[in-house]
């Protein structure tokens, strides 16, 4: 009994000593002009790996190991001024406001004659310079994943893990050196009304080759709860699973020497770039190239799905001194015939693919910092089934429960490229597979970097998990 108490002190000491030995840093970050909220704005401590960003209230918190306490704290925003302060000096009870920050794009301009001066040049300029911009070694990056999931009235799902990334470097890109675990989960509800019928159809028809089926000739009674279960999972790892946006097309940057990737050798018959204006972030200069569509639809080919027929719009932020791509904002919206039937009557919208994906500068190399993933996703049918209108008149369909949304945002937290660390990590079994609850560890999370949620979010979360308690009573 005596050794069991021993231990249980220790361990207690060990947790106390890990969470006082952090320091948490609450604020929010304000337009210094119109005052309002800066959404996506870098916090984050100089010269290390350690960071977030701001929700779209302009809010973040971020706990810093005290042996950083004397480092420089830095909020950062393109076209903004930065503001810097000692970790140890930092005042939350007075809110923090960016004035904004342009260069001359004419003066940029006229700076060199041998630079590019258009977007499409400046963007293939910056996926030539990938090699010497993205790291050319292996390295593990931590980090926080928020996938949730909604109709237009309330959440229905919502999946919090902490993950391990694994990424090779760009010289093997090509061998798509790239593995994905998740280490923990800190919430996990899903009260979704899916449609396990539609789904199971799909599943079939992806496992039997050839089979010619339609949901409404299936018979509930007839099949097993555990084979829908599969089918309703294989479908979200195939639509949302991180192996499917880490390896795929919209991973834009990372996969752009991938064969056919929206961002390689042929993006300019797919897309347009035009230069927009120069920024200042942290006192350098920053091309904005706006996006838009070219020749020919941009596809993303995904296995089972028909997710072709679109024309992109968005930006690229890059820095003009090195070319390295700091920020893109990414849409995908349905263009061609079949996808915006396709997409209006499943999704109701014409907007399929929404991304953000933002760097950090580590050590002269470009890491990831921040993923934003939106899509629409067919879950709830959401129609009357004895009404004989149903078939025939859209009217009977009820629109607030049909039409589901997904996003998933990941916040990478902490970068570890030491070899012997990395190589390690290597002899570990890895699970990719973010829809499977696990034990929670609250010790874990008392010091690990996430995402704030806005406000709305957070009353949304509350609103879910009453729901899943009562659904769980």
């Amino acid at each position: 009994m005596n050794l069991l108490k021993t231990y249980f002190a220790i361990l207690f000491l060990g947790i106390a000593s890990t969470v006082f030995s952090q320091t948490e840093l609450k604020n929010i970050v304000l337009h210094g002009e119109t005052f309002l909220p800066l959404e996506s704005a870098s916090v984050y401590v100089q010269e290390t790996t350690i960071g977030t960003i701001t929700n779209s209230d302009g809010r973040f918190v971020l706990v810093v190991p005290e042996k950083f306490k004397t480092d420089t704290l830095v909020v950062s925003s393109i076209g903004f001024k930065s503001f810097k302060i000692p970790v140890n000096e930092f005042d939350d009870s007075v809110e923090l406001y960016l004035d904004p920050d342009v260069a001359s794009l004419d003066e940029v301009l006229l700076i060199a004659e041998t630079r590019p001066k258009t977007g499409n040049d400046i963007m293939l300029r910056a996926i030539e310079e990938l090699t010497y911009n993205l790291p050319d070694s292996a390295y593990l990056q931590k980090g926080f994943l928020r996938h949730k999931e909604r109709n237009k009235k309330e959440f229905k799902w919502l999946i919090e893990s902490a993950i391990t990334l694994y990424d090779s470097g760009i010289d093997s890109i090509s061998n798509g050196e790239l593995k994905v675990n998740v280490d923990q989960v800190r919430k996990s509800y899903d009260l979704r009304d899916v449609d396990s019928l539609l789904t199971y159809t799909s599943y079939l028809k992806n496992k039997i080759k050839g089979i010619k089926l339609k949901s409404k000739n299936l018979n509930r009674d007839t099949i097993e709860t555990a084979s829908l279960i599969n089918a309703i999972k294989w479908n979200d790892t195939r639509i949302n699973g991180l192996e499917t946006l880490l390896h795929g097309k919209l991973n834009l940057v990372r996969n752009a020497g991938s064969p056919k990737a929206l961002f390689g050798e042929d993006m300019l018959k797919t897309h347009q770039f035009k230069l927009d204006t120069v920024l200042v972030e942290n006192d350098r200069k920053i091309y904005k190239i706006n996006i838009s569509e070219s020749l020919e639809y941009a596809d993303l080919n995904t296995k089972g799905v028909y997710n072709d027929g679109f024309q992109p719009k968005g930006s690229v932020y890059l820095y003009w001194d090195t070319y390295a791509i700091k920020k893109i904002e990414y849409e995908l919206h349905a263009a061609s015939e079949r996808q915006r039937v396709r997409s209006k009557t499943l999704f109701d919208t014409y907007l399929n693919h929404k991304l953000v994906i933002t760097y950090k500068e580590y050590q002269d190399k470009m890491y990831l910092n921040y993923m934003y993933y939106e899509t629409p996703k067919l879950v709830n049918v959401g129609v009357a089934k004895d009404d004989p209108r149903t078939e025939l008149d859209e009217s009977a369909v009820n629109k607030e429960e049909r039409y589901y949304s997904t996003i998933q945002e990941i916040l990478f937290t902490e970068i570890i490229d030491d070899d012997e660390i990395v190589l390690e990590s290597l002899s570990n079994t890895w699970d990719s597979d973010i829809f499977s609850p696990k034990p929670y560890n609250k010790a874990f999370w008392k010091n690990y970097n996430t995402l704030l949620e806005s406000e709305e979010e957070e009353q949304l979360i509350k609103d879910l998990t009453k729901r899943y308690s009562l659904f769980k009573d």
